[in-house]
């Protein structure tokens, strides 16, 4: 059967990175054909059912910030919204909200199904076309074709995935969907270099089985802001998650069981996520530790299943259910959906340039776990980074690439792409050398103006993002305003402050690690009607002035490399003085700039001075 539908773009996949990709090219004018290989599986949560998280909520901020539909979905989904580390500075602050699964998939399929420039279709890519070394179209598994100018492959964990539970194993995708059995072999016919990695998830077990007064609630936190930045409301929403631990006896039936442990008898050979190790894992490399936490979480106000984080696990369901039952509040627990693992096929994601385009297909570009990172955040962040230049590849237009000091979303696709990943990629604020300037309050004023000039800003957004900006600098030409000890001492003797014998401004009182832009606010009549998260956020960038002018220093210093572009024609096998691995690395990798190439593992200091003579002489 042969369809010669023509679009300007197809997206396949339409989980996290899918829906993105295909948003942000509809959004831009471009008639998008989605296609998946279920329509029940649109933004499916197959794991925690929860959005955000340590530097993941940075992320869903930035996507937000550019234009993206993460954030909004999240924030019309929660059960529970929380801001971690909030006992650390505001550069590690991030938005944690547990989700309605289940709310979260349908209002995004809503979404995706409302917009004009999408057509969805249920099916089974088999074959990417391509003509002269640049895509051309797709072939499905039931022998439908179509053309197209660009594709954005977002697969998931679907290529080839196997669930494995005990001596268990069936061929199919996570949550009982269906696996793509036919991409993988078009993309090694591509000369795409295919890795298996894996993940896994906890068992889902009944509400009514489980004694909570014998687990601490968790509950969520109040008056913070959401994750979309055109959402004034604060969430109402507050199920509790609830918190309980292993003990010596779990410990116990899992050593006594590891033996039937796929991950540890060798029927499990691909590589996991070593931050997110399995609890038999855990037990077994942690033998110190007594006791593990585990939290209860639920997964939708339509349904009685619990989400038992902290328990990911592919031991049999004998064991699984013997060790579930050990745990205190679990004694009668009846587990609904058993814990697995799943293996699947992703791609070498060096293969990829940093707008995530094949380096030798024009127009193919890869986002989310295909690429061999993990995480609904990752996945989306990309998916929005390749539909965007997936849209400009077509348009002939300038691509968007955010640098390592920009955004948590230039740090993730430049380690991908210029680092590579030897397991399953997670975020995390350690991997971002900027990330004081790179806190999550200050999305909007990093991406935002990004967002406009690519066009998926629109103009509601747009006025909101400039009145904040009047609204820092008016706040800021009133923090400068200096004030007598007479006026400010008491409020200072009513915190505990010494009060000094000269005026100080808001600025320095600010300054002080005891004061808040909150107790300037109650205390002050000049800012009682201040803006109490703009005033937060710039309160943030004046008590950390002068560690941000030294790394806005380091910043200067890395755009000189970032600057320093590198022709893409060299043959770096030809530079005298490179060392064998480096001119291998580079010339595989094919760097952008100096700034790119300092970076790439193998390459030492030493390669970048010869590199840099060498182009100096060019």
């Amino acid at each position: 059967m042969i369809n010669n539908s023509f679009y300007d773009a197809i997206v396949v996949g339409a989980g996290h990175s899918g829906v993105e990709a295909s948003l942000a090219l509809a959004r831009l004018n471009k008639k998008v054909l989605l296609v998946t290989l279920s329509l029940d599986s649109i933004s499916f949560m197959a794991c925690n059912p929860n959005i955000g998280g340590t530097a993941k909520g940075h992320l869903v901020r930035e996507i937000d910030a550019l234009g993206g539909e993460m954030g909004i979905t999240a924030d019309k989904s929660l059960l529970q919204l929380r801001m971690l580390n909030l006992s650390k500075g505001t550069a590690v602050h991030s938005l944690r909200g547990q989700e309605d699964k289940t709310s979260y998939h349908l209002n995004m399929k809503k979404t995706i199904e409302n917009e004009n420039n999408i057509t969805l279709l249920q099916g089974e890519v088999a074959e990417i076309l391509t003509k002269n070394n640049a895509v051309c179209g797709i072939k499905t598994a039931m022998g439908s074709t179509y053309r197209c100018n660009a594709i954005v492959i977002c697969s998931g964990v679907y290529l080839n995935a196997n669930i494995v539970i005990g001596e268990y194993r069936k061929d199919e995708g996570p949550s009982g969907f269906s696996r793509s059995d036919k991409l993988t072999k078009s993309l090694i016919d591509l000369g795409i270099n295919i890795r298996r990695f894996k993940t896994g998830t906890p068992a889902r077990v009944d509400k009514n089985t489980i004694d909570f007064s014998k687990m601490i609630p968790q509950f969520g936190d109040k008056n913070i802001y959401s994750f979309s930045f055109i959402n004034d409301d604060y969430n109402s929403m507050d199920i509790p998650c609830y918190l309980t631990y292993t003990n010596e006896k779990t410990h116990k039936i899992i050593r006594d069981n590891i033996h039937r442990s796929p991950l540890y008898n060798g029927s499990i050979k691909s590589v996991g996520p070593r931050y997110c190790p399995s609890i038999e894992d855990k037990v077994m490399r942690f033998a110190d530790k007594d006791r593990h936490q585990i939290f209860i979480e639920p997964e939708s106000i339509f349904t009685n299943e619990m989400y038992v984080q902290g328990m990911s696990s592919s031991l049999p369901i004998d064991v699984q259910l013997d060790m579930y039952r050990s745990i205190e509040g679990l004694e009668n627990v009846n587990i609904m959906r058993y814990a697995y693992a799943i293996e699947y096929d992703c791609i070498d994601s060096m293969q990829l340039d940093l707008t995530l385009m094949v380096k030798h297909i024009g127009g193919l570009f890869m986002a989310g776990q295909i690429n061999g990172s993990s995480g609904y955040e990752e996945a989306a962040a990309q998916g929005l980074i390749a539909g965007i230049n997936a849209n400009q590849y077509i348009d002939n237009k300038k691509p968007l690439i955010l640098s390592r000091d920009e955004a948590y979303i230039g740090v993730l696709i430049d380690d991908l792409v210029t680092k590579g990943t030897n397991e399953p990629y997670r975020m995390m604020t350690a991997r971002a050398e900027f990330r004081l300037n790179l806190r999550q309050e200050n999305a909007d004023i990093r991406l935002t103006e990004y967002g406009r000039q690519i066009g998926l800003v629109n103009d509601e957004r747009y006025a909101k993002f400039k009145d904040k900006i009047s609204k820092i600098e008016y706040y800021n030409t009133i923090l400068n305003t200096n004030l007598s000890p007479k006026i400010y001492g008491r409020f200072f003797e009513s915190i505990g402050e010494s009060i000094p014998n000269c005026s100080l401004s808001y600025k320095d009182m600010l300054k002080r690690s005891n004061i808040t832009s909150d107790n300037l606010i109650d205390n002050f009549e000049e800012l009682k009607n201040f803006d109490r998260r703009i005033m937060a956020e710039v309160a943030s960038t004046i008590k950390y002035e002068g560690y941000l002018n030294k790394q806005n220093a380091s910043i200067k210093e890395l755009q000189k490399l970032e600057n320093k572009l590198i022709p893409d024609d060299i043959d770096y096998s030809q530079i005298d003085g490179l060392r064998l691995e480096a001119r291998q690395k580079l010339n595989k990798i094919k760097p952008l700039n100096l700034g790119q190439a300092s970076r790439i593992s193998g390459v030492s200091p030493a390669d970048i001075t010869v590199l840099m003579i060498y182009l100096f002489k060019k």
